[in-house]
């Protein structure tokens, strides 16, 4: 085999993210030509440092000079490639070092849903809510730490020893994590979230088998009828894609701000303003809070306030919101059951730092939220909804809650025929009828026949409590 067939057959792993020679040729880090690509690559990288990150440097300028240094460190090496193979050698390295390296066809992957580097030699992927060890290996633990360094400065972040863990995102609105030594033991590691090209509609969850056509007419009236919503669900059990969903159901002429860490949601209302938190800068100043920013979103005369996710003290701000005048606001928060999530937020105000009785804070709780949605992923990989409980206000010293649809694994299949930890399920709507229903006629919300059916008048007051 040849030096341009070696090349050739590098060139289409990378692009494919396979980290061996086809055609039974061995590991590629045992040919020459694979070593002489890694000498090459730490050579640029000792040569220029953080100036293959500058952010004055235009894309071409970059390539430029990258170019020209690669073709000079060849030149310095004995082996013996014709003037095609060592420039083909130079493009491939180069688009290896100005994009992301082994990861980058994996992002253009449909099928994958979340690239994981745990090492420079391990590199997993989500495929169908599997994970799967894939062949692609960075060069160097190094090479991981540039690639993690040109993410989070394209989105104004940084990374190193004195803050060695960051969130960023990607220009198409993936999701970043990254996390490099003295926190990971290993070397760098990098978790990206990806965002399909398209944002998922109701339409898709329901093929999905997230959710059914009966609650998505649900959670569209409530949105419409300016419920205070709460998602709840596990990491990775579909919050933020099921937010975005709900958020399309907001009309058209609401102004709307949503409050983020890093920007995930893509609503495509005419009148969104979009916030994003800020981390300290290198003095470990200047760090905007999620909590700061739902203060300030009050002074933008909001008629929707969509937080990403609460976790910390901004929960106390968000319920005085939703009691003040503003309703119809939407978010999530990590909890396993609707209950942990009324829980947890209980706990959350408490990171505010102001004193308040535990019976004061339920009592806001329950007077500021309507519904609590939650998902599971399930043993299959796919994420399904398999609560929405409406708050029905303080019983005694407990936050009522009523199930209005129940995940039933023994209902037998459904329409998307698809298993769900061994078992058939289907989310039903129990009978109980949410309170806010019979208020529907007096405001101009059209269209609930559909709801009529499922929750007809006998069934007032037959839910479940918990």
């Amino acid at each position: 085999m040849n030096i341009a067939q070696l090349l050739r057959q590098v060139e289409s792993r990378r692009r494919s993210g396979n980290g061996i020679v086809p055609d039974g040729g061995g590991p590629i880090h045992s040919d020459p030509l694979f070593r002489l690509r890694s000498r090459a690559q730490k050579a640029l990288f000792d040569r220029l440092g953080n100036r293959l990150f500058d952010p004055e440097m235009s894309e071409e300028q970059l390539r430029t000079h990258v170019v020209r240094e690669l073709d000079e460190i060849l030149s310095t090496e004995a082996t013996q490639l014709s003037e095609d193979e060592r420039r083909n050698l130079v493009e491939s390295i180069g688009s290896d070092i100005l994009g992301l390296g082994p990861i980058e066809p994996f992002l253009s992957d449909p099928t994958v849903t979340e690239v994981m580097v745990n090492a420079a030699d391990a590199i997993f992927v989500e495929r169908g809510g599997r994970l799967h060890l894939t062949e692609a290996r960075f060069m160097t633990s190094q090479h991981v730490r540039q690639v993690i360094e040109k993410i989070v400065a394209a989105v104004g972040r940084r990374i190193d020893e004195s803050s060695p863990l960051v969130d960023a995102r990607l220009p198409d609105g993936s999701r970043v994590n990254a996390v490099i030594p003295p926190l990971a033991v290993d070397g760098p590691m990098l978790t990206i979230r990806k965002f399909a090209e398209t944002a998922l509609t109701a339409a898709d969850l329901v093929r999905a088998g997230t959710l059914t056509g009966d609650a998505v007419e649900f959670l569209d009236t409530s949105v419409r009828f300016r419920q205070n919503i709460l998602i709840s669900g596990g990491t990775g059990s579909g919050k933020t894609t099921l937010l975005n969903v709900v958020s399309s159901f907001i009309p058209e002429h609401e102004r709307i701000v949503t409050i983020e860490d890093a920007v995930e949601l893509r609503l495509h209302q005419r009148h969104v303003i979009r916030l994003e938190a800020r981390p300290p800068n290198v003095e470990g100043k200047g760090q905007i809070s999620i909590r700061h920013l739902v203060r300030n979103s009050l002074r933008m005369r909001p008629d929707r306030i969509v937080v990403g996710e609460v976790r910390g003290g901004e929960a106390l701000d968000m319920l005085q919101a939703m009691n003040t005048g503003h309703e119809g606001s939407l978010s999530t928060l990590h909890a396993n059951t609707p209950r942990d999530a009324l829980s947890r937020l209980e706990t959350m105000v408490l990171m505010a730092g102001l004193d308040l009785p535990a019976r004061s804070i339920r009592e806001q709780i329950a007077s500021a939220l309507d519904l609590v949605v939650h998902l599971n992923r399930m043993g299959d990989g796919s994420r399904r909804v398999t609560e929405i409980a409406e708050v029905t206000g303080m019983h005694g010293d407990t936050i009522g809650l009523s199930t209005i649809f129940a995940f039933d694994h023994g209902a037998g299949p459904d329409s998307t025929d698809r298993r769900t930890d061994g078992l058939t399920g289907v989310l039903w709507p129990t009978g109980a009828r949410p309170r806010f229903l019979d208020d529907l006629h007096r405001h101009d919300i059209g269209g609930p026949d559909e709801l009529a059916k499922a929750f007809p008048e006998s069934t007032v007051g037959e839910g479940r409590w918990s």
